[in-house]
């Protein structure tokens, strides 16, 4: 059996185990974004495709692969493979679902404790003498913050707000949800230390805004003017989900009004970001006013190693004739 992997070279050597079904197969390492035909001509008898996480996997090509059973996300998302021309075919779609859950959760924290003390203005007063100065303000002013002096509002609840809400409860934080599918027991809200809101209302009543949704139709740009006009004066707003998510001009309008104190985000829209981002050609009073890190979140060693232990369960149950785990097209 052979499986197609559209990604980084050398990804699945180095994050599967040694005894993992890796080497039970022929494999094909292709990078992302070659023609359709190219990688029908090198693995078209493929039986399993193995997909960066926004690799894009079109109907064009499961439709060209005979014997293909089962596509693969090698992290959360799958928003750029054709779901509905996989269930056509009756082709199994998988993701590893909380595989980066604990390390999103982190990069989170770090972007909201990140704003909070000021760093990247911090670091930058310690290093051209301003230390004292920039220190007594804070004292004189009373405005430094902790995370625990912020109500944070979570917008999705899935495994990764779920691991963050997990954090936020050790800080001591009152932390707030929304989650458009379906709201928690009471006994898992308080297993989590959670309250639900609706959106408006959370938005209304946080200190802190952070996404963790994923990019579909009703998603897609939700961060908007409407969005950032409900949210409290001076508050602070967190994206560790999908740049997509959120409207760039809306943003920006509230940093220049002062609607938002600081954003952290650590994904922009229309990756990989170019220089003429619009987030990144703002003036210096605005461009203190964000924090970015790219994309950096979900992709620490132990998180790939945990996607790749699904995606060898999942494909080694296909390969048995056995339904896999983390099926996200059922039919």
């Amino acid at each position: 059996m052979k499986v197609l992997h559209i990604g980084k070279e050398g990804n699945m050597e180095t994050y599967s185990a040694p005894d993992s079904f890796l080497y039970e197969l022929e494999r094909v390492d292709m990078p992302k974004g070659l023609p359709v035909s190219e990688y029908l001509a090198k693995a078209g008898d493929a039986d399993f495709i193995v997909a960066d996480a926004i690799a894009s996997v079109p109907g064009e090509l499961i439709r060209g692969m005979d014997k293909l059973k089962l596509i693969h996300s090698e992290g959360v998302a799958f928003n750029c493979f054709d779901i509905e021309a996989a269930r056509e075919r009756k082709v199994y779609v998988c993701n590893s679902q909380g595989m980066n859950a604990s390390a999103v959760a982190e990069q989170t924290i770090l972007l909201m404790s990140g704003m909070l003390k000021n760093v990247i203005q911090n670091d930058l007063a310690v290093r051209t003498g301003a230390q004292i100065q920039v220190k007594e303000g804070y004292m004189k002013r009373g405005d430094l913050k902790e995370l625990a002096d912020c109500r944070i509002g979570l917008v999705g609840f899935g495994d990764i707000a779920r691991a963050v809400a997990r954090l936020l409860a050790a800080y001591g934080v009152e932390t707030i949800y929304y989650n458009k599918r379906n709201r928690l027991t009471a006994e898992e809200e308080a297993s989590y230390h959670v309250q639900y809101l609706p959106l408006e209302e959370l938005l209304k009543n946080s200190d802190i805004v952070s996404l963790h949704l994923p990019v579909n139709a009703s998603t897609k740009g939700m961060a908007n003017a409407r969005f950032f006009s409900l949210m409290k004066d001076g508050s602070y707003f967190v994206n560790t989900s999908r740049g997509e998510l959120v409207d760039d001009s809306a943003l920006i309008d509230a940093l220049k009004t002062g609607k938002l104190a600081m954003a952290g985000l650590d994904t922009l829209d229309n990756e990989p970001v170019k220089k003429d981002h619009p987030l990144l050609l703002l003036p210096e009073e605005l461009s203190q006013k964000l924090i970015l890190s790219p994309h950096i979140g979900g992709i620490t060693a132990s998180s790939f190693r945990r996607s790749y232990a699904m995606i060898w369960e999942d494909i080694k149950a296909a390969a048995e004739g056995r339904v896999p785990k983390r099926i996200v097209n059922p039919w």
